[in-house]
């Protein structure tokens, strides 16, 4: 379970500023509650937290710290020459000082026991200059490795991770958990699985936009799990999409080597007059094609774990549909795994849905963001009409117009 993020002098956000999945034990209670029983404690967590803000507010940069974290523990080792840069913009005031990164999360050990982790790294866009790895083992946490790197100056130590010899032939630029997992090492397998069930819907310059590429991925996948296809095709038709059944056909795709390729386009299947009628999804509207593609990335995280990041979830669909989506993460028969969802949305109506532990909201002044949960507001009730008060502009972060 991811249980916090924490990051500073990262695109638009010059000072700290975190995501954080921790609910404290005031909180009004929710079915999007997780109570995780960790070897140490008994946490509680949110399964859904949502952004809201105006256009250009900084939303996307705030959910873009998770991807970038996720990349670089997953791949850059992988991805990276010893003379690359590293993926991403400091503020633009402070291009040339570090940024620094926190990530809190739990992994299940061989006895099933969630075990808590803290990941610490400094960077620039050119060297690591301090990563290290902790592990909770009492109140307090103990070092797996720290590594640090300042002034051409190298530092290294561990307990139980990679020996000296080797965390010594790692590039200046990237993650020695990478790194690691490359060699097998069984902490680092462990936490690179963990991250690589994030699925998310943006890169380094913002929201990837949907397209054919996404068509034929998603048909690739369902076409393969025929339980995901099922849960598909009765959902497209809760949303009054007017598809009864989603089938799939071979078409030839030219690439952008101007290849010919042969992949699966998915079809909607509709009835009219008792009838059988089949469109290409291309063919289909925006909503629809928006609608399949989302949940070729929600569902496989509801059915085996992990995290899926959304930004703009709400592109192309109507706001009526928007609950059906989040409600996929609040049982257990649609969520087994206690999989978590945060997304960004220009639909306030989800104040409506969530309470305020589940609520963040971003601003930008002088061209720098900054963001708080609803719960952190001096004087906001659980009760309160969060709706009312955000639209009214009681809690800022609204267009000014």
């Amino acid at each position: 379970m991811l249980l916090y993020i924490r990051f500073n002098n990262f695109y638009s956000f010059a000072e700290q500023a975190e995501l954080s999945f921790k609910v404290g034990k005031q909180a009004a209670p929710s079915l999007y509650d997780i109570h995780l029983k960790t070897a140490q404690d008994e946490l509680r967590l949110n399964k859904v937290a949502a952004v809201l803000g105006a256009n250009g507010s900084g939303k996307t940069q705030l959910l873009k710290v998770i991807p970038f974290i996720s990349w670089f523990i997953v791949s850059s080792a992988r991805t990276l020459s010893a003379d690359d840069e590293i993926y991403f913009e400091a503020f633009t005031t402070k291009e040339n000082q570090s940024s620094n990164f926190e990530v809190g999360f739990t992994l299940k050990n061989e006895q099933g026991i969630d075990e808590e982790f803290r990941y610490e790294v400094t960077m620039t866009s050119k060297v690591v200059q301090r990563e290290a790895l902790y592990q909770k083992t009492s109140r307090s946490f103990s070092y797996i490795f720290e590594r640090t790197h300042q002034d051409e100056l190298k530092n290294y130590k561990h307990r139980s991770f990679l020996a000296p010899a080797l965390a010594d032939d790692v590039n200046d630029n990237v993650s020695l958990l990478a790194y690691a997992f490359l060699l097998d090492n069984p902490i680092a397998v462990r936490i690179i699985q963990f991250f690589s069930q994030m699925t998310f819907n943006l890169h380094t310059a913002g929201r990837r936009e949907s397209s054919d590429t996404d068509l034929y991925r998603m048909a690739e996948l369902f076409s393969k799990r025929a339980s995901l296809k099922q849960q598909a095709e009765q959902i497209l038709c809760q949303f009054d999409t007017g598809i009864s059944k989603i089938n799939f056909a071979p078409v030839i795709m030219v690439d952008e080597n101007k290849k010919q390729k042969e992949v699966l386009m998915p079809m909607g299947v509709h009835q009219h007059d008792g009838e059988s009628l089949e469109f290409l999804f291309t063919d289909e509207s925006n909503g629809t094609r928006s609608a399949f593609i989302l949940l070729g990335m929600i569902l496989p995280v509801l059915e085996s774990g992990g995290m899926a990041i959304i930004d703009e979830i709400d592109n192309d669909l109507h706001p009526h549909l928007l609950p059906h989506l989040i409600d996929l993460f609040k049982f257990e028969h649609t969520n087994p795994h206690q999989a978590q969802l945060i997304f960004s949305c220009h639909t306030p109506e989800v104040l409506n849905i969530l309470k305020k532990h589940q609520i963040y909201l971003v601003q930008k002044e002088n061209q720098e963001s900054e963001a708080w949960r609803l719960d952190e507001v001096v004087g906001v009730r659980a009760d309160d009409n969060l709706y009312a008060k955000y639209m009214a502009g009681a809690f800022d972060a609204v267009p000014n117009v």
